[in-house]
């Protein structure tokens, strides 16, 4: 596809300016002059201030309308959403993230994307049980009550699938940021070091790797190197305080930080220690990189430094017209923090800095903003991260001439939105 060079009038002025030009403009006007499209004249009623609405005059529901909590009735199209045709049937399935309705960094518990391999088990807590055994000294089994005498952590980590936007390998497919980048959120997760664990079991000097394994009824498994298990591993019970979802893993699962979401194991009943990996099919046959001569990486856990543009993008169109527009997206990396994010709105051709705001943590999403005027002309919106060691979000071309073209997992070649002069985003490829 073609690149269209944009001209300079379109990157953003600076905040003085832009303010003083929407007040002078518009008056008691600005916020909607700041639109450039749907601005009122001065001076002509607005139905919305003049006549009375039913919340002005009458009494809302009382405070046990809704003793969990649901969100207003206007956002109801934020939904996780799945993709039909994509698996043969809804239990070993996904759904994903509306990644395009969220903003900041933490992704809400009930919006966290889903992945099962046999459904949704349904744990009773007070008849779960985690083992440990193996290459131990003293073999072990918690209640949920002996883990929460444990010391607590809490970390805000990113969980991706690593066929994350596989879909888009050969090609942009899907028209919306939700279906090509949602399997992904990010949580603040309260939980016990696994190494904690271990300790208290005692591993054996022969004990090289763990086996994960959970309590659902496909008995999905994976190896993990004892390295990492005793780094920075966490079995985890809570997520954004309250207690884990039961489609993530309720009542304990395993968190293992910046790498691919299927060894997060859910319903987490048994961590085995022992001196070489398992070799199940997780990890032979599946979660595997087919390259161009046709062998396959295996054990490729990292997931490398990705971002894109969440707004705007084809689920969610510029709406207000040209002028002031705010860019805004995720980035994110499993080697660490971002250092920093550039976007485009040229294909690439040319580069601007964008602005991370929030926290900057290891393993987590950072949002990043992006402000310029808009002319209205059509743009091809780009972004880029790079994080702290230095990984540098890759092309797709630069990806494919790596990797081949027969793979799945573990693509996070910069993604491209065309943006229409009315606004519409299209998924497209400027590789």
């Amino acid at each position: 596809m073609s690149k269209q060079p944009q001209k300079d009038k379109n990157f953003v002025p600076s905040r003085r300016s832009f303010l003083q030009g929407g007040l002078t403009a518009a008056g008691g006007a600005a916020v909607a002059a700041i639109g450039g499209g749907a601005a009122l004249a001065a001076g002509t009623p607005d139905p919305a201030i003049t006549e009375l609405k039913d919340w002005n005059q009458y009494s809302g529901p009382g405070v046990d309308a809704a003793p969990y909590g649901v969100p207003s009735p206007f956002e109801s199209h934020v939904v996780r959403r799945d993709v039909p045709w994509l698996t043969a049937d809804p239990i070993s399935s996904i759904n994903f993230t509306p990644l395009h309705e969220l903003d900041g960094i933490i992704t809400p518990n009930g919006l966290c994307f889903e992945r099962h391999h046999s459904g949704v088990a349904e744990v009773d807590p007070a008849e779960h049980r985690l083992m440990i055994n193996g290459l131990v000294d003293k073999p072990l089994v918690f209640t949920m009550q002996d883990l929460m005498r444990f010391p607590r952590e809490n970390r805000v980590y990113f969980l991706e699938c690593a066929a994350n936007s596989g879909m888009e390998w050969r090609g942009a497919q899907l028209n919306g940021c939700q279906f090509t980048h949602g399997m992904l959120h990010n949580v603040m997760y309260t939980g016990v070091r696994l190494r904690t664990l271990l300790e208290e079991a005692g591993v054996k000097p022969a004990g090289k790797w763990i086996l994960a394994e959970g309590a659902d009824a496909s008995g999905m498994g994976r190896s993990i190197p004892i390295e990492k298990a005793l780094d920075d591993c966490l079995v985890a019970f809570k997520m954004n305080g309250e207690a884990l979802r039961p489609e993530q893993g309720y009542p304990v699962r395993l968190c293992v930080p910046g790498w691919e979401g299927n060894m997060w194991v859910k319903w987490l009943r048994r961590i085995e220690v022992g001196d070489k990996p398992w070799q199940l099919r997780e990890e032979t046959s599946k979660y595997t990189d087919l390259m161009p001569d046709g062998r396959a990486r295996r054990f490729t856990w990292a997931m490398d430094v990705k971002s894109v543009i969440t707004n705007p993008s084809p689920q969610a169109p510029i709406t207000q017209g040209r002028g002031h527009t705010i860019i805004t997206g995720l980035a994110w990396s499993g080697h660490g923090k971002i250092k920093r994010v550039d976007v485009s709105i040229d294909g690439g051709r040319n580069w601007q800095h964008a602005r991370i705001d929030g926290p900057s943590l290891s393993r987590s999403l950072h949002r990043f903003y992006y402000e310029f005027n808009w002319d209205g002309s059509p743009l091809y919106l780009q972004s880029r991260a790079i994080d702290e060691q230095g990984y540098v979000q890759p092309t797709k071309d630069a990806l494919r001439a790596a990797r081949g073209d027969n793979s799945i997992y573990h693509n996070n070649g910069i993604q491209t939105w065309y943006l229409k002069s009315n606004g519409e985003a299209e998924n497209v490829e400027v590789s």
